[in-house]
């Protein structure tokens, strides 16, 4: 008689790890498309924003109650971002120096603290609008902030040289005066545009 055909081998640990990894992708990617197209008011509202508390260059603290009352832009990134971060501060700037005297706060929180201090998150703002706040924290600080936000964010592989890069999601968060989440503000636009919008919010 012939001999049984072998079975087929079982998907490797490569596989099934890639295929967890994947899933985990769509999962990030799902989230972020329901808060950009989900309407105002809709029930996104409620999964963005919470408490949080980081320091500032200074030593102080700033935090959601002590921002209680006026409405701010929140964005997530790092001080050694080669490119998006830094394109993304300088729209925000821009829109900033549009309103003059009148800019609401902007809070750029660390999602790298191994790296980025209160005092070098500091330093690196100082190139943009005044308005701009970089905040950092202990590892845990800043961990709880992401999850307020749901934001993604991993630290990439650590090169021979010790450097690395962090992968995150990258959106502006309007907030409004009670702290409540209002809308993914949109800086692809003109700045005179972005600040009309933001006006009406003060």
């Amino acid at each position: 008689m012939p001999e049984d055909q072998p079975h087929a081998a079982p998907p490797s640990r490569a596989v099934a790890i890639r295929a967890v990894a994947a899933a985990a992708v769509v999962i990030v990617a799902g989230v972020l498309a329901f808060i950009l197209m989900s309407p105002p008011g809709g029930p996104r509202a409620a999964l963005i924003g919470g408490p949080f508390a980081l320091q500032d260059g200074k030593g102080g603290t700033v935090s959601d109650q002590t921002l209680k009352g006026r409405p701010y832009l929140v964005y997530f990134g790092y001080t050694h971002c080669p490119d998006v971060c830094p394109a993304d501060l300088a729209k925000i700037s821009d829109i900033l120096d549009t309103m003059g005297r009148k800019p609401i706060p902007v809070l750029f929180i660390t999602v790298d603290p191994e790296r980025d201090t209160p005092k070098v998150m500091a330093d690196y703002v100082s190139s943009f609008n005044s308005a701009i706040v970089g905040l950092s924290g202990t590892p845990q600080a800043v961990e709880a902030a992401e999850k307020a936000f749901r934001v993604y964010a991993r630290k990439g592989k650590v090169e021979p040289d010790g450097g690395y890069s962090m992968d995150h999601s990258s959106i502006v968060y309007l907030m409004d005066k009670k702290g409540a989440f209002a809308e993914a503000f949109n800086v692809e636009r003109p700045p005179a545009d972005a600040a009309k919008e933001l006006e009406t919010y003060l």
